[in-house]
């Protein structure tokens, strides 16, 4: 079984520099976010937010699960990205932080 760090609270990633910082201190390389724990920003990929998070899950070799309702989003570039990033387990975006912790696991 892998160690996963589930992080609650009032967390905000606002920047790459916030996510390199929840990296630095994770005690894990597998973590769980909630959906509202990011600024909406990452969900517009016009600004290269999400992208720039992907690279750095991939340079730095960490998973990370984000848990939440995306069904208030009607981009279909955004559906295509998260069905892209589920199909490779490296960045999943699903409904509960179980399934999440069950795709991360594996």
């Amino acid at each position: 079984m892998t160690a996963i760090a589930e992080l609650t609270g009032e967390l905000l990633l606002e920047s790459v520099g916030d996510f390199l910082d929840l990296l630095a201190n994770a005690p894990s390389s597998s973590i769980v976010i909630k959906k509202t724990s990011i600024h909406e920003s990452f969900f517009d990929l016009r600004t290269q937010f999400a992208g720039e998070i992907m690279q750095k899950v991939t340079n730095y070799g960490v998973r990370l699960g984000i848990v939440g309702d995306f069904s208030i989003y009607s981009s279909k570039n955004l559906a295509d990205f998260m069905r892209e990033s589920n199909r490779s387990n490296r960045v999943v975006f699903v409904d509960t932080v179980d399934e999440a912790l069950r795709r991360l696991d594996g």
